[in-house]
């Protein structure tokens, strides 16, 4: 459960690059347009619920990506998932799947939960535009994580899964982005469900990558590529799915089909006081962490890709 392949990064983080600051920015402008202009966005608010697909697909469309929109009815109102693919130029059958939820839940804007997740999608999204992948790459912004439609048969995620397996497709990876923007330096800053506190340092300043069993070799696989090329704390775990969080995203759907997947997260409610809260605001995000962590992440899903 807790052994993972290479070596977190230890002591002060190097500078940030040039790309990091000019990611930085990026990842700013959309939290702000998500989570500071649209604000609050679900079935309880479809106007901004709607501004936000639009957005992201706007956004996608930037980047010369084909999109096109999985609706469905949920709340009384057609929704849909924000779906953008680069085919792959040997193995286009294989596909890697990068999600995040797009909704926030009732009563907070979601900077960190889940813009964040968003503005990673979309910077990851950035570093494919111009090239083809071994692989395909799939982006998917899901509506309707969070409650009441969690784990329900309204969830976008469960909603794309299903049509996945329908389509008889192979998805080799899923990688769910889910809160990405919260980290602290102070000791007692990182919480957990028991007992995982003997294991895991107390201060909220690393990524983690977190899977069920069945998804295991997939979390290694993950877990060595950003510890070998992102200087940045990190931190693994597989556990049951009855684990306090281990399933509390869009994998979740991903594990009912049968698909690997695993969730890359701050860890949310363990260590962010906003959490679904109004005062979950971009004002709150660190910039400056969460760009290296999606720089990271874009070289996982490069690796991942062939």
């Amino acid at each position: 459960m807790l052994w993972m392949p290479g070596r977190s990064h230890e002591g002060e983080l190097p500078p940030l690059t040039f790309d990091d600051h000019e990611r930085s920015e990026r990842i700013r402008r959309d939290i702000h347009r998500l989570a500071g202009e649209i604000g609050e966005r679900n079935t309880e608010k479809p106007a901004e619920l709607l501004a936000a697909a639009d957005f992201i697909d706007d956004r996608f469309s930037t980047l010369g990506y084909e999109v096109h929109r999985e609706e469905f009815v949920a709340g009384g109102m057609t929704v849909a998932n924000i779906v953008a693919e680069m085919k792959g130029r040997k193995r286009p059958r294989e596909i890697v799947v990068i999600g995040a939820h797009y909704d926030s839940p009732p009563g907070s804007p979601g900077a960190n939960d889940n813009a964040s997740g968003i503005a990673g999608l979309l910077e990851t999204a950035r570093q494919y535009h111009l090239c083809q992948p071994e692989r395909t790459v799939r982006c998917v912004a899901f509506v309707n994580e969070e409650p009441p439609y969690f784990k329900t048969e309204s969830m976008g995620s469960l909603v794309h899964a299903r049509g996945c397996r329908r389509r008889r497709e192979k998805v080799v990876a899923m990688l769910c982005l889910e809160c990405l923007g919260c980290y602290h330096d102070h000791p007692g800053s990182q919480s957990y469900p028991p007992p995982l506190e003997r294991y895991y340092p107390d201060t909220a300043d690393f990524i983690a990558f977190c899977s069920n069993f069945r998804s295991y070799p997939l979390l290694r696989k993950v877990v060595r590529a950003f510890r070998s090329t992102t200087k940045f704390p990190s931190q693994g775990l597989v556990a049951p799915e009855r684990m306090t969080g281990i399933s509390w995203s869009d994998h979740w759907s991903f594990w009912q089909e049968r698909y690997p997947a695993i969730m890359i997260t701050d860890t949310a409610f363990l260590r962010n006081r906003h959490y679904h809260l109004a005062s979950d605001l971009p004002g709150t995000i660190d910039y400056g962490r969460m760009a290296r962590v999606v720089g990271g992440i874009g070289r996982i899903v490069q690796r991942l890709a062939r």
